[in-house]
């Protein structure tokens, strides 16, 4: 999984923001339309998005329409469109936060500084009787260790990090296994019946990881 998905036709601007992020430290894709940026989304999966509206082939609210469809990646909207409208539109469709354009490369790398700490800066994550540690990679149940493969672990990660929200089958299997795996789509099946088995009360009736038929899986 990439850091940041830059979404921006402007290739001066998406090479300097770039070159600002790497220097931070931060792994960075760019994509220079739409069409592009759900490819490389849907292939490798990122921690946060930077997008552009007005693009050349569909228009940025497409693209935060199609993310929201199937995860709650945080996504930072980058635009000259300054109208109120266009601002409500992207908040409401589910943007993180709307800056204008031209705009102080200081202020957008604390902003992008302040999401990662805030979704992901936690060593901690917690449901119920579910306590997972990712420094350490431990999962609790009730305060009872159990024992998880690598894959197992940041299967459950993403799932909790993602609550609510229905992963695509693609979209999980490429984020954890990656495209290029050799592995196939049906691991992913095996996987989540593993961790069925050590986190819900009864595995054949999940009340946690639950099968959206045809489209994925949710964790409620």
């Amino acid at each position: 999984m990439i850091d940041i998905l830059i979404v921006e036709d402007n290739k001066e601007l998406a090479a300097v923001l770039c070159d600002f992020l790497r220097a931070e430290n931060y792994t960075v894709s760019v994509a220079e339309n739409a069409e592009k940026a759900l490819m490389l989304y849907e292939r490798y999966g990122t921690r946060l998005v930077v997008l552009d509206i007005m693009l050349p082939d569909k228009d940025g609210f497409y693209i935060l329409e199609k993310i929201r469809y199937t995860a709650n990646t945080p996504i930072l909207i980058v635009s000259a469109k300054t109208d109120k409208s266009d601002k409500l539109l992207g908040l409401d469709i589910g943007a993180d936060d709307y800056i204008e354009k031209p705009y102080d490369i200081d202020i957008i790398l604390a902003k992008i500084r302040g999401i990662f700490k805030r979704r992901y800066a936690l060593d901690e994550l917690t449901d119920g009787d579910i306590c997972i540690n990712k420094i350490n990679r431990t999962v609790y149940k009730n305060n009872v260790p159990l024992e998880m493969t690598a894959k197992e672990f940041e299967l459950l990660v993403l799932l909790l990090e993602n609550k609510g929200h229905t992963l695509l089958k693609e979209y999980i299997f490429n984020t954890i296994w990656g495209s290029d795996s050799d592995s196939e789509q049906q691991t992913l099946t095996v996987h989540i019946k593993w961790l069925r088995q050590k986190i819900e009360k009864d595995p054949k009736n999940p009340q946690k990881i639950i099968t959206v038929w045809g489209v994925g899986y949710r964790y409620l």
